[in-house]
């Protein structure tokens, strides 16, 4: 997945909740090229995410996880599962950022040396620096960005050397911006674009997960968006189980108040 990103490739995946052992067989009929692992809005405990890494790892799908938290702890648990790329959430500030590059870029390096050599007040020794290189190669580095703190001194978080991806969350961006699940609205367009094109001038790559009609992906994509999130198993089995049930009842005459509502969770 990073090799793509750095070809100037853009990938492509979904987000999925279940353990099954069939889902990786799905995605590779997709095409797909990444499995986004969400252990902060779904109930996915340590070992489920460890073999679900592992399972896609086995097709040749890159497992990117998102964390509950900015913690330099759980993403190092999360690369030690088999995940190739982490995601923290809410992040508004550099030293976040910082924390997230030395876990995934890093490791096992930690404590005080590690902090030193983060803030360059020490120089790794050259066989040092090939280990690590050697120990993290292509782990991806994913920052989410979604909210207005993180908007607002946007290009000095996306300055920090080491990130290699921003993660544009539009749920709790609308809900920052004062405009909940408003996602047609100007001022989301403005916020979702300023990420876009910083991201892009930054050299980094960027993507945005909507739950919603293809048509969005397509737009954003022709933004500048080169890593495509789209929906998710429980979005997507929601939208057609909906669709199709209310098919069937409309054609026997069992529809009372319009069909059936779609519930799919926002994440």
């Amino acid at each position: 997945m990073l090799q793509k990103l750095k070809n100037g490739e853009r990938v492509y995946g979904t987000c999925f909740t279940s353990t099954a052992p069939g889902w990786p067989i799905i995605f590779k009929k997709a095409s797909l090229d990444f499995a986004f692992i969400d252990t902060e809005h779904i109930a996915i405990d340590r070992s489920d995410m460890a073999r679900m890494c592992q399972v896609m790892l086995a097709y040749n799908i890159t497992p990117v996880v998102r964390i509950p938290a900015p913690d330099p702890y759980l993403a190092g648990q999360c690369i030690d599962a088999g995940a190739k790329g982490v995601i923290a959430p809410y992040l508004e500030s550099v030293e976040q950022i910082k924390e997230l590059v030395a876990a995934t870029k890093f490791r096992p390096l930690k404590g005080k040396i590690l902090n030193e050599v983060m803030n360059s007040e020490k120089e790794l020794s050259a066989d040092m620096k090939a280990y690590l290189s050697k120990y993290n190669q292509g782990n991806i580095c994913i920052a989410n960005i979604e909210s207005v703190p993180a908007l607002n001194k946007l290009d000095e978080l996306l300055g920090v050397p080491g990130l290699d991806a921003v993660f544009i969350g539009p749920h709790d961006l609308s809900i920052s911006l004062g405009i909940p699940e408003q996602y047609d609205h100007p001022t989301f367009d403005k916020a979702v674009k300023q990420i876009i094109h910083t991201s892009r001038k930054k050299g980094l790559s960027v993507g945005i997960h909507f739950s919603l009609e293809p048509e969005r992906q397509i737009k954003w994509i022709q933004e500048g968006v080169d890593i495509v999130i789209h929906s998710s198993d429980i979005a997507l089995f929601s939208q057609k189980l909906n669709n199709d049930i209310n098919i069937i009842k409309k054609a026997v005459g069992d529809t009372e108040d319009g069909g059936t509502k779609d519930i799919t969770p926002v994440i």
